[in-house]
């Protein structure tokens, strides 16, 4: 809204009173537009939203009182001033209309001064309007948008995407090593940096851009119709802008750099909040992985291409889907529950965390032992609903992703685990701990040397008669045996017996000389292949990955089989 000359929209049928009304106006130093009924009065707010609204009450068709009514349901950038023109003077009539949504009246036959005294009026209640938004919306420090105003733009921004099929991408930056910056120099130094990089991002976007400082030295910056490529490329821009900036610190001058994280809104993209912490999640690869770059979310998601060389540990995960590795769930928490249930189920599973599912089994969350502390100290706490505690926003693969993939993404960011998903479903998780599991027992499997040493006494007592047996039906018989035995132990612990630490060390016992039976009986896949005479195999310690695959799996359902139990 200009100061000067404020924007005025006047609707009026007679366009004899519509000319003397805007010559008054503009006399008077108002920025004035026409409108001849409410339906062109609508599509003129829509495209350009006036200050204050001047509208003849009785009007065909679309009167003051429903166009007043419609000014007021619409979701405008800034608040429309609504002044009658009205022969009504009566109580009834004015409460109407007060109602509807007007600020003020002036009665017919219209005395320019007493317009022209209530438009000034209406100019100071836009003017308070104005500031008291600015303070709301924008960061003092920098001008910015705050975050609450991103998100609002968000709201306006995603339909229209959504509707359009127009793209939509977010950038996130942090300022590298902003701590250091503040404990060196000291905080006013920081404020000047975070303001330079501010009236940098001010000056380097489109008028359609919305930059906001997100928190602290980070920032987001949402740009309509603009695919991640485009996003990427303006990245690039930004941060050898930034790399030349040089603020004063006395005697020297201070140089900085920032790391960007980049994503586009896909069809599938749940929400503004998720698609943010897309691009989050590609800056956290940005900063952890050398600082002062650009990374996009779809890197995330690419398989790494490792040479296949010699001596390569990459052989063990080179095909293999994430459910294979992953950690079956024994069942995940429910949005409804409580944060009470949630933590014995952490104490009774051993576990740190759990992916959260709404009525119909969909993924919607995860909750952590974290967040349960968080609120710990509060009254009730126990009592809390999960779906007000969980964090929303879960790294999440399907089943059928490459599990190299998942441990790329696990070594770049400081997300411990990731869940794996069927459909939208929870199935599994696969952390940091199960990838050790699984690299550990494949190599074990493969007769590593410097890995276990447990397992030579299962492979001298199964030698006897490990070859006369195909090894995947021997596998197959000791994964039964497995199952028989945690049936069993089930049952047991769901008696009333006397003698429950007896059975419980037993059957943990026979379990645990079982997964030793398996790793040694998949050694022999290996072993009978070599027999076979196949001298093209690989040379290295790793060998062929497909029976080692095999071994391992069956190795990893046995142990979920436990978990489970």
């Amino acid at each position: 809204m200009s100061h000067s000359l404020p924007k005025v929209l006047l609707v009026d049928d007679d366009t004899a009173m519509l000319r003397l009304l805007a010559k008054w106006l503009e006399a008077g130093g108002f920025d004035v537009r026409r409108a001849a009924d409410g339906y062109q009065a609508m599509a003129m707010i829509e495209a350009d939203c006036p200050a204050i609204l001047v509208t003849d009450w009785e009007m065909p068709q679309f009167d003051g009182l429903d166009l007043c009514r419609w000014v007021r349901a619409q979701n405008l950038p800034n608040y429309v001033y609504t002044i009658f023109l009205t022969v009504r003077c009566g109580s009834q009539d004015i409460v109407r209309g007060l109602e509807a949504g007007a600020d003020d009246f002036v009665k017919k036959p219209i005395d320019r001064d007493e317009l022209l005294a209530r438009m000034r009026s209406g100019t100071r209640v836009m003017e308070l309007e104005r500031r008291l938004c600015t303070a709301a919306n924008t960061d003092t420090l920098t001008s910015l948008a705050n975050r609450r105003t991103l998100f609002d733009q968000f709201s306006r921004e995603w339909p229209r995407s959504v509707r359009h099929h127009v793209p939509l991408s977010c950038v996130m930056l942090d300022i590298d090593f902003f701590k250091k910056i503040n404990d060196t120099y000291g905080h006013p130094v920081g404020d000047e940096v975070i303001r330079q990089v501010g009236a940098a991002l001010t000056a380097g976007v489109r008028s359609s851009d919305t930059p906001a400082r997100y928190g602290g030295e980070e920032f987001c910056v949402l740009m309509p119709e603009t695919t991640e490529e485009q996003a990427v490329q303006w990245a690039e821009r930004m941060r050898l802008r930034l790399g030349i900036l040089r603020i004063a610190t006395g005697e020297k001058e201070l140089t900085i750099s920032a790391s960007f994280g980049v994503a586009q809104r896909l069809p599938d993209t749940a929400s503004a909040e998720q698609l943010i912490d897309w691009a989050d999640q590609a800056l956290v690869v940005a900063k952890r992985s050398g600082r002062d770059r650009v990374v996009p979310y779809t890197a995330l998601n690419q398989k790494l291409q490792l040479e296949n060389t010699e001596n390569d540990p990459a052989a063990i995960l080179r095909g293999v889907p994430a459910r294979t590795v992953m950690t079956t769930l024994v069942a995940p928490l429910r949005q409804d529950d409580t944060v009470g249930s949630a933590s014995n189920y952490f104490l009774r599973f051993r576990i740190n965390s759990a992916p959260v599912v709404d009525a119909t089994g969909q993924l919607v969350g995860v909750l952590s032992e974290k967040d349960v502390m968080a609120i710990m100290l509060g009254r009730d706490w126990w009592s809390t609903k999960i779906k007000d505690v969980m964090k929303k926003n879960v790294v999440c693969y399907e089943e059928e992703t490459p599990a190299l993939a998942v441990y790329e993404f696990l070594c770049r960011v400081t997300i411990r685990g990731a869940v794996i998903v069927k459909q939208g479903r929870p199935t599994g998780v696969i952390t940091r701990s199960s990838l050790l599991r699984y690299f550990m027992n494949a190599l074990a499997v493969n007769r590593v040397g410097g890995v276990t040493h447990d397992l030579d006494a299962a492979e001298a007592a199964l030698s006897s008669f490990a070859h006369a047996d195909c090894p995947r039906k021997r596998i197959s018989q000791t994964v039964r045996a497995l199952a028989d035995e945690i049936s069993d132990l089930n049952q047991r612990m769901a008696g009333d017996s006397d003698d429950l630490i007896p059975c419980v060390v037993g059957g943990g016992s026979r379990i645990q000389e079982l997964v030793n039976d398996l790793l040694a009986i998949s050694r022999y896949a290996n072993e009978l292949r070599d027999r076979a005479g196949d001298d093209d195999r690989d040379p290295s310690p790793f060998g062929d990955p497909a029976p080692m695959q095999q071994g391992a799996a069956a190795l990893l359902a046995a142990m979920q089989l436990a978990e489970q139990g």
